[in-house]
């Protein structure tokens, strides 16, 4: 588990940094405008300090917790109505079983009538 005692921030505002920065790769100075403009006012040299001490541990559990997948999977896609908006539902299940649950991704399309 990755360890954020003494840190002079919330957990949750230093992996929401975090995230931006390792998913969307931002400068340090785009991140430091994106924090402020949701209410955290953080330098972007500390922004550095927690990419460099966290973003390795960050990956080691991601790998720890990682499961296998089977080589082959089954696919199912179809049209659901949420909210009274056509959604396209795509639904992955590994062929092995090796994870019993489903995952669903959804995406909003133009739906021709």
């Amino acid at each position: 588990m990755i360890s954020f005692k003494g840190a002079h921030y919330p957990k949750s505002v230093i992996l929401y940094a975090l995230y931006f920065y390792l998913r969307f790769g931002v400068s340090y100075r785009d991140l430091e405008e994106i924090m402020a403009e949701r209410g955290v006012a953080v330098a972007h040299a500390t922004l550095n300090r927690w990419v460099e001490k966290y973003a390795g541990a960050i990956a080691d559990e991601a790998r720890r917790r990682k499961m296998p997948t089977g080589q082959s999977w089954r696919m199912d896609e179809t049209y659901i109505k949420v909210k009274g908006k056509w959604t396209y539902l795509y639904r992955a299940v590994d062929k092995a079983l090796l994870h019993k649950s489903c995952v669903g991704f959804t995406r909003l399309i133009q739906c021709g009538n």
